[in-house]
């Protein structure tokens, strides 16, 4: 690759209007939605909260023997 071509590739603008007179405001709106879209690996993980985890479903069966009753009654 030339310098020329170099510098005409990154000269380039990166968004150019094919068709249609957009305003300003609406070229700006355009800019701020593909640049919310840019980076998706930029937001930081959903964290799956206490209430509503998947395991929380399940149906635990109290334990059998003396005193089974009153343990299935107890936090764990």
């Amino acid at each position: 690759m030339t310098d020329e071509s170099a510098s005409e590739a990154s000269s380039a603008p990166y968004l150019r209007v094919v068709k249609g007179d957009p305003t300003p405001e609406e070229l700006a709106a355009l800019v701020a939605v593909l640049a919310t879209l840019g980076s998706p690996d930029a937001a930081p993980p959903r964290r799956t909260q206490e209430w509503n985890a998947p395991r929380r479903m399940h149906r635990v069966v109290p334990p059998h023997g003396p005193g089974g009753w009153r343990a299935s009654g107890l936090p764990r």
